[in-house]
């Protein structure tokens, strides 16, 4: 199968939704509506810091990366975190989550961010796989205050 990744553009909308839907009932999550459009027409201004891109096989959306700039107390230039990544279930190890990463690493490098990080669950074997091979893991664990 030929992947293609891109950012994404306000007619990808559906796609976009579609995948961003089925990545939250992976991790046993939903959204209201607003909440779709919303983070949608984020995405889609460029004055804002949060970007999209899919990934497309065989002519159908197969995969999704959202990530967005932040400042940081760290450093001067801002830091990218990947915030979602999801490949279709049919087509995992196929080396389509790589080439989002990849995408999303180019962008932030354009952007002069050297630094891109993420999250993953503990027990999400098959995504650690992955990201074993292309990131360093880091010592840290979460916290979140509800």
């Amino acid at each position: 199968m030929q992947i293609e990744t891109k950012l994404v553009v306000t007619s990808d909308y559906s796609k976009w939704a579609a995948l961003w839907q089925k990545y939250l009932e992976f991790y046993g999550s939903t959204r209201p509506d607003d909440v779709y459009r919303e983070t949608w027409s984020r995405i889609i201004d460029p004055s804002q810091k949060m970007h999209s891109a899919l990934a497309f096989g065989d002519g159908r959306a197969v995969g999704l990366v959202n990530f967005l700039y932040h400042s940081t107390f760290w450093d001067i230039e801002d830091r990218c975190y990947l915030n979602d990544l999801y490949v279709d279930p049919d087509i995992r190890g196929s080396g389509i989550g790589a080439k989002l990463i990849a995408l999303a690493r180019t962008h932030a490098n354009s952007q002069g961010v050297g630094h891109l990080y993420w999250l993953t669950a503990q027990d999400n074997a098959p995504a650690r796989r992955l990201y074993d091979k292309v990131a360093t893991k880091t010592p840290f664990i979460k916290y979140a205050c509800p």
